[in-house]
């Protein structure tokens, strides 16, 4: 039997639709928390976390792209809901796309998402290609 996961949000909501999320929208939303976590910011599990805000005012050489994949693969296998076979990252003139497929595997859905992080927000920000 399938167990069904239910997550509470109010970012982005409609509050006359309440407040609760679940499927492939909570395990997206649950990725980009991850994301929005500085790698060492966690408290009591120093590993947690993304690299990609601290890489952002680097030079974006072969050895910090090759960084920031493994480091997302990580994120991504951290849930168990979700996969990925495919991650691009780009460098633009604010900051860094990355770019994956991503596979909800409760229901077998995959959706082309696009991750930005802005040196000029504090928290990446997600859309379906």
């Amino acid at each position: 039997m399938a167990t069904t996961i239910k997550g509470f949000s109010t970012r982005n909501k409609n509050f006359s639709n309440g407040y609760t999320m679940s499927g492939f929208e909570l395990a997206k939303q649950d990725l980009l928390n991850h994301f929005n976590i500085r790698k060492g910011e966690k408290l009591f599990n120093p590993e947690f976390g993304s690299i990609i805000w601290d890489s952002l005012y680097e030079p974006l050489t072969d050895v910090i792209i090759t960084s920031i994949e493994e480091n997302i693969q990580e994120i991504v296998a951290y849930d168990p809901r979700i996969e990925t076979d495919s991650v691009l990252v780009e460098e633009y003139e604010n900051g860094l796309l990355v770019q994956m497929e991503l596979n909800y595997i409760p229901e077998a859905k995959v959706e082309r998402i696009l991750f930005d992080f802005n040196q000029n927000n504090t928290q990446a920000t997600v859309s379906t290609l």
